[in-house]
This record gives structure tokens, C-alpha cells and sequence, in this order.
């Protein structure tokens, strides 16, 4: 001990050492922090259904879980992704390879997502994919490292898609996202629309964060369809809304099928432009005490706002990986991806939830509806639940799946 009291006190003269590291006794070893990395989009089109909410809410989970895992201090951060893929892939490989983190939760476009699935798999670190929708991420792009934890273009296409065409709109055509969600959503809904006896004629694809969609509109408005379906999300959504009804579009008996929409677009909408869009959803804040009690929570933290599906599902992913990586008494990315797959998922969020080989994550959706002005009883009182789209129904079968680590 006096030994090594003269070596450290040696250290210390020679500058070596900075006192700020020691307190009382020196701490020899320092435990080095668990890190997770939240990459969302703080401020463009997706900032509302993800963004900062996002980084809470995994901040939340974090202190949720006791602030520690294998006996570290967990530690959160957080990226703008900016939209943009080089980004993406710049800051996951920097997190992986520099920063030690051991898992990357996301809210961002398909194209970022399927790109960190890529550098996930590489690095044999954990990929939880919270608010991209590509279903490929679990199909010919699958992972054994990634996990789609929230909803995928498969689901919407066999909520909205289905429940549309069998309502009477047979004839569709298409708003496309011109980016891989948009075309992956476009693609499961027509081949929905055509299994179901009805017929696509044609589609247009529009830029990403577009202000512009009359020209769009227009085109879907002259091919006569009985549905316009938007493949598109965030303030592309919005926007879309916002001017079919300033162009009378649906007044003329044209029906949108918005096939993503999130809590937050239909209250930047507002109820008396959203009123009637019936669309598919993972998650909403008033439909159990568990929900309410989660939202309350949320809202205290995010000025009173309620959470999005990507933000609770968001928690929820994150709480479930911390509990695997404690059962599995180890960081390594296969023994943990092992344990997630291993235990069930029951919280706020899903009941009897399971991830799969393929990496989806299998829970029930709902099939909901934005209520009229006159049914809204606060300001995010905005949806009610038509129907319950049981797990093994709402996602692809593994039965169909191309993905190379289902067995068949």
C-alpha cells in the first residue's frame, strides 16, 4: 500500500496524473461506461414523431433501469442525422469504433436505417430500429444483430391497404416518397389492393420534404381513382392533407388512405382537416391505464405533449435490451441479440411481444381513426381504435420470408 502510494504520489509531481481523477482512495480501474446511442432527427420532417422526445424517452428507459447494467453507469447519446445516409453510416461507425457503444437505437428514414443494418451486422453490435419501416429490414436485408421493434410497410399495407380495398376502394393510385420507405410501402400496399380484388393505376413519386404537392395531386385527381394513398410520412403527410382538402379532393369523392401517420401529424393537422383518416398504428397513448400512465410521465418531461409509436416503442426496445444484456451478463453483441430474441416482451407497449429470428419484433396493431372536432375531449384526444390487428396477422409471415436466417 505505501508502495503504491509513493508511485501515485510520483505521478502526481511529474503531471501524469490529474488529481481530478483521484478522490480518497485511486481508483485504479475506472469502470468505463455502457453506452447507447440514440440517432434520430432533431429538427426536419421527422423531428415531431421522433427527435428529441425520442432521446428522452431513452433516457428515461436508462434511469428506468437503474441507471447501471453489469455493475456500469449507462450513458446516452445523441445525434442529428440530418436525413442524410453519409451521416447515418459517419456517426454509427463512429459510435461503434471510437465510443464503444454497444447498441444504436434509430429514428430515421429506410435508406439511413437499411445503411446502419449494414455497419450493425459488420460491427456485430446491436441495431434497434424504433422509427424506420422498411420491411426488408427483417426480409432480404435481415440481420442477426438488427431489430424492427415498431411497425413495418408490411403492417401498414395489411391494415390500411386491406381495410380500405375491402371498404369499397378498389381502384388506387399512389403519392410515392421517392426513397426506399416510400417505395417498399408502395409496393406491400398494391400488392395488398390486388390480392383483395381491386387494381393500382398508376403512382408518381415526390421528393423528400416537398411543400409543393399540387402537381401530385392533380395527377391522382385525373386518373380517377377511388383512393389516393399517401406513401409518405412526417410533414410530407401533412402537407399532402392539408392540400387535397384545399383542392376539394376528397369534397369531390376521392378518398385519401394516408398510410403512415403518427399522434403528431394529426395534431398538426388538426381534428377538422384530419377527421375520418382511418390508418394503421402500434401504439396509443389513451387506449390503457399502463399507456396513460407511461404518456403522463412522457408529457411531463416534453411539455405536455403526448408520445408518438416511435417514442414508446423507442422506451420500450430500450428497457427490453438492458434487461437482455443483465440476462445474458454480457455486452457481446451475439449472446445478447440471443437473449432478446429468448425473452418476451410485456409492458406498456406490447403483451406477449416476441422477436423473431428474423429480428421483427411481432405485437399486436390497431387499426385506428381520427375522431371529429366534436368527439375530441382535450387537445391529444385525437384517435380512437376501430379495430385490434392481432401479431401473427399484422406482420409478414416467416412462411414468406426471404430473410437467410429463418429456417424452412
Amino acid at each position: 500500500m505505501n508502495l503504491r502510494k509513493t508511485v501515485l504520489s510520483s505521478l502526481l509531481t511529474a503531471g501524469l496524473l490529474s488529481t481530478g481523477l483521484v478522490t480518497g482512495t485511486v481508483q485504479a480501474q475506472d469502470v468505463k461506461p455502457f453506452r447507447i446511442g440514440a440517432l434520430v432527427d432533431m429538427s426536419g420532417i421527422y423531428s415531431a414523431l421522433g427527435g428529441p422526445g425520442m432521446v428522452d424517452v431513452v433516457k428515461m428507459a436508462a434511469e428506468d433501469f437503474g441507471g447501471k447494467v453489469l455493475g456500469r453507469p449507462i450513458e446516452v447519446l445523441s445525434a442529428n442525422y440530418q436525413n442524410k445516409v453519409d451521416i447515418t453510416s459517419a456517426r454509427a461507425r463512429e459510435w461503434y469504433d471510437r465510443d464503444d457503444v454497444n447498441m444504436i437505437v434509430e429514428s430515421s428514414d429506410s435508406a439511413s436505417a437499411l445503411a446502419l443494418q449494414k455497419i450493425a451486422r459488420e460491427k456485430k453490435r446491436i441495431a434497434i430500429f424504433a422509427g424506420s419501416a422498411s420491411s426488408a429490414l427483417t426480409n432480404a436485408e435481415c440481420s442477426p444483430y438488427g431489430v424492427h421493434y415498431v411497425y413495418d410497410t408490411y403492417a401498414l399495407a395489411h391494415g390500411t391497404g386491406a381495410a380500405v380495398t375491402k371498404g369499397g376502394g378498389d381502384t388506387w393510385f399512389f403519392i410515392t416518397a421517392d426513397y426506399a420507405f416510400g417505395q417498399a410501402l408502395e409496393k406491400d400496399t398494391s400488392e395488398v389492393v390486388v390480392a383483395n380484388g381491386g387494381k393500382v393505376l398508376g403512382s408518381v413519386r415526390a421528393p423528400l420534404n416537398s411543400p409543393d404537392f399540387s402537381s401530385f395531386l392533380l395527377q391522382a385527381q385525373a386518373s380517377k381513382a377511388k383512393v389516393i394513398g399517401l406513401a409518405n410520412a412526417g410533414t410530407d403527410t401533412q402537407n399532402a392533407v392539408r392540400q387535397a382538402a384545399e383542392f376539394g379532393i376528397t369534397q369531390s369523392g376521392q378518398k385519401l388512405a394516408t398510410l403512415l401517420v403518427f399522434l403528431t401529424d394529426i395534431k398538426g393537422l388538426g381534428l377538422q382537416v384530419a377527421q375520418g383518416l382511418m390508418f394503421t398504428n402500434g401504439f396509443y397513448w389513451d387506449r390503457t391505464d399502463e399507456t396513460r400512465a407511461f404518456a403522463k410521465r412522457f408529457g411531463e418531461r416534453n411539455n405536455g405533449a403526448m408520445p408518438s409509436m416511435v417514442q414508446a416503442g423507442a422506451y420500450s426496445s430500450t428497457m427490453h435490451y438492458l434487461k437482455s444484456v443483465a440476462a445474458a451478463g454480457t455486452d457481446d453483441g451475439d449472446a445478447v441479440a440471443a437473449k432478446m430474441k429468448e425473452l418476451e416482451i410485456n409492458d406498456f407497449f406490447a403483451t406477449k411481444g416476441k422477436i423473431r429470428a428474423d429480428g421483427r419484433m411481432v405485437h399486436d396493431m390497431y387499426l385506428v381513426e381520427a375522431k371529429k372536432p366534436s368527439e375530441s375531449t382535450g387537445p391529444w384526444d385525437l384517435l380512437k381504435i376501430k379495430a385490434v390487428i392481432p401479431g401473427d396477422q399484422a406482420f409478414r409471415p416467416l412462411s414468406e420470408s426471404v430473410c437467410p436466417l429463418v429456417k424452412k
